[in-house]
Parts: C-alpha cells; sequence; structure tokens
C-alpha cells in the first residue's frame, strides 16, 4: 500500500510549564508498562474530559463534583499530553495518524467540557459558546500554520493546553468556595469573568498569528 510523504512540522513549545512538564513526560514513558501504548492514552483523554463535562453539569446540583471534574483534568493532561511522547520514546510514531486523531481529539473534548459547563450554571451559554468559538478558531489557524508553513504551535508566549488546565482547575476551586466575582458593577459568574478574559485573549491571539503568517506566505510567495 502506498503512503503519503509526510513532512514533521516544527514544534514550537514555549509556555511557562514546557520544560519541567517535558522532563516529566519522557520519565514517564520511560517507565509505562508494555502493555500500555499511544492509543490507550488518546482514548484516556478524550474519556476522562467527556466525564469532566459531565461533571460540570452534575456540580449543577452538588457542587462537591467539581472534585472530580479536577481529577479528570489531571487524566486528560496525562492521556492527552503523554500519548506522543510515548510513540516518540519507543520509535513507534505514525505521523499523519496522530496529529490527526490527537486534534481531533482536542476539538472534541471542548465541545464536551464547554458544553457541561454551559449546562452547570457556572458559565453562561453565550460565553460558552464564544470561548468554543475562539478556540476553534485558534485551533484551525494553528493547523493550517502547521501545513502551509511548516511550524506547529503547541503554545502563544507563556500559555499553552497546560497552563489553562492549572487555571482551570484554580477557578474550579475558587468555585466551591464562591460562585460569583465582582467585576466593575454588579456581580457576574466567576467562570463568566474566565470565559470572557479567555476568548477575547484567544481571538486576539488568531488574529495577531493570521497576519503574521499571512504576511509571511506572501513574502514568500510574492509574484513577480
Amino acid at each position: 500500500m502506498t503512503t503519503t510523504t509526510f513532512r514533521n512540522a516544527n514544534r514550537v513549545q514555549q509556555s511557562i510549564l514546557a520544560g519541567v512538564e517535558k522532563k516529566s513526560l519522557i520519565w514517564m514513558a520511560e517507565r509505562m508498562p508494555s502493555f500500555v501504548n499511544s492509543d490507550h492514552l488518546s482514548i484516556l483523554g478524550l474519556t476522562s474530559m467527556m466525564i469532566a463535562g459531565a461533571g460540570y453539569w452534575l456540580a449543577a446540583e452538588n457542587i462537591q463534583w467539581l472534585w472530580m471534574v479536577n481529577a479528570m483534568i489531571v487524566l486528560n493532561w496525562f492521556g492527552d499530553s503523554l500519548d506522543g511522547t510515548l510513540a516518540r520514546v519507543r520509535n513507534r510514531q505514525r505521523p499523519r495518524y496522530g496529529f490527526y486523531v490527537d486534534h481531533l481529539i482536542d476539538v472534541v473534548s471542548a465541545v464536551f467540557l464547554l458544553g457541561g459547563l454551559s449546562f452547570s450554571g457556572f458559565m453562561s451559554p453565550g460565553v460558552a459558546i464564544a470561548l468554543l468559538i475562539a478556540f476553534l478558531l485558534l485551533s484551525v489557524e494553528s493547523y493550517l500554520a502547521t501545513y502551509t508553513i511548516g511550524t506547529f504551535r503547541l503554545s502563544h508566549g507563556p500559555f499553552g493546553p497546560t497552563e489553562l488546565r492549572v487555571l482551570l482547575i484554580m477557578g474550579n476551586c475558587a468555585l466551591v468556595m464562591r460562585t460569583d466575582s465582582h467585576v466593575l458593577v454588579g456581580r457576574y459568574l466567576l467562570m463568566d469573568v474566565g470565559g470572557v478574559i479567555g476568548a477575547i485573549g484567544m481571538v486576539a491571539l488568531f488574529a495577531a498569528t493570521a497576519v503574521r503568517n499571512t504576511m509571511t506566505l506572501y513574502r514568500e510567495e510574492r509574484l513577480q
């Protein structure tokens, strides 16, 4: 069977926790039991985020479910971050399959997580939709840049998926103690405040990277 030649993109990871995270993932991958493979970890990453979304929904009745949500977010980090590292450590890489499945899972996970948040009452549905749209815009731009420029950004500035998970866990802990935040005039849901800030930040990053990459491609393919 003929397979299409695949060019590995240059991976850029410059987030705050990138150095510590990389060493930790390699350490765990080297000690992972042989019967565990990357597919198992990918499934764990997806399943844990689906359960996290359900946990948010259940937390509408009992806020203590947020502790389970936090546990699922940690499991999601373990599965989602370790699957690729395990493949590289064992030299069992499938670049096209891995890239496609990993980021397909990211998108589905975001839908489940933000869907659960919107049903929980901790975040307004409109804010959850805005946050999802911003995430999808940034994701699509990243995937297009990977194909056209050959650079895949796992982080933007000091923030990457791991840092966002940490912020989400911190937000959940704050929710257990207080469900709203006093901002400007009136009272606003704590998750709405974080969601609006996150959406604005991601849209700004999308705009900045889209302009930068468009200009780069324009210069490289300038018509004579």
